[in-house]
């Protein structure tokens, strides 16, 4: 394939150094996922989940969207969540966002972007809905950064109220989620302490 050839050198260099420290590993993954972690979280390429919390391949199962959104009618989501939780029996759902999220942004700026507009419509109405003390914060950068955390706790609150996790809960699933959030200047998370959870 003469198209990317970078990218399948890079896999092939990266396949050979696996193979080189666990003679077994693909082997392994191979058989069988068995995560204890669903992360969902932005789509920025400056947000690596795996190796932002030093995990391998198998280790954590992903879902990615811009601002990192868990809303009710996104079936993407939901079936992602749905598939960690019943088949997987993921024990921890990690809703991580990251400050400079251009999401977050975009939500809050006075001009349209697009298609992308409607989307970002979820973390308007929290920016609405917290206008006030939102603006007492010291300039624009700290108003960003806050609006980022409060919609991680937002997020939270959705994932807890999803059929899918209630229903978890009912069966006495162990099952808890947390609300991160990185920093790309310093490469380290936050925990935002609004972790909900049953047993």
């Amino acid at each position: 394939m003469k198209t990317l050839k970078n990218l399948f050198i890079n896999n092939r260099r990266w396949a050979k150094q696996m193979t080189q420290e666990d003679p077994n590993f693909f082997k392994n993954l191979a058989r069988q996922q068995t995560p204890k972690y669903l992360w969902i979280g932005c789509a920025d390429s400056r947000v690596p989940a795996n190796d932002i919390v030093g995990l391998l391949p198998g280790e954590l199962f992903v879902h990615r969207n811009v601002a990192n959104l868990v809303i009710h009618t996104d079936m993407n989501c939901l079936s992602v969540l749905q598939f960690a939780v019943e088949v997987l029996k993921v024990e921890h759902v990690i809703v991580c966002g990251h400050y400079g999220c251009g999401g977050i942004k975009a939500a809050v700026e006075e001009k349209r972007h697009g298609l992308i507009d409607n989307w970002l419509r979820h973390v308007r109405d929290i920016y609405q809905r917290n206008e006030r003390s939102l603006k007492s914060e010291k300039g624009k950068v700290a108003l960003l950064r806050r609006l980022c955390e409060m919609n991680i706790e937002e997020q939270v609150v959705n994932a807890a109220n999803t059929t899918i996790v209630r229903d978890a809960w009912r069966r006495g699933q162990y099952l808890k989620i947390h609300g991160w959030i990185y920093d790309i200047h310093d490469g380290l998370l936050k925990d935002l302490g609004v972790s909900v959870g049953e047993k």
